[in-house]
């Protein structure tokens, strides 16, 4: 007999270097809640302060966000780089600990490329989940596994973009 695929949770992975990996994956997170799923959204290698975040807590999401005084990992000491891995494990691990339809593991591909999150609790939180839950994946250069493993691939690219043109990150557009 074949399985229903309507039920099956897949994963979806948002990446390459163009704008809009998040702003998908969040879209798709309010989509869920406007359907009655339990969302979980964990931003790595953010501060915490996306404008998206506190509509989506609103709507019943559960948000997992780094500390707000989090430098870019280019900057970090080896110490702060310790640190920041250790800070954002320990987001994942709270995370998982909540039960949920749709898991967003937002800039878990920078996350996992530049070591500042446990790999291979990413990689069990995708290819080990329950059941039914979407798991949604963004950031710039996905692991091969993360690419094995989706679903849905979307790629991103820029052709251009406003920085090039000495325009800074815009409130309620870029963040």
């Amino acid at each position: 007999m074949e399985e229903n695929k309507q039920d099956q949770g897949l994963v979806h992975l948002y990446h390459g270097t163009g704008k809009g990996k998040t702003t998908a994956a969040m879209g798709l997170a309010l989509r869920a809640l406007g359907q009655g799923f339990q969302v979980t959204v964990v931003q790595f290698l953010k501060d915490g302060r996306s404008g998206e975040l506190e509509p989506l807590k609103k709507l019943g999401a559960r948000v997992f966000s780094g500390p707000g005084t989090m430098k870019f990992s280019w900057k970090q000491t080896p110490e702060e780089r310790e640190q920041t891995r250790q800070e954002q494990t320990a987001l994942l691990k709270a995370a998982l600990e909540e039960p949920c339809d749709l898991l967003v593991l937002d800039e878990a591909c920078g996350a996992c490329g530049t070591a500042l999150v446990d790999e291979e609790l990413v990689r069990q939180a995708v290819l080990c989940r329950p059941e039914g839950r979407e798991v949604v994946l963004t950031g710039r250069e996905p692991a091969q596994w993360m690419m094995d493993a989706a679903d849905y691939i979307t790629r991103m690219d820029g052709e251009r973009h406003p920085y090039e043109r000495g325009i800074t990150a815009r409130r309620g557009v870029e963040y």
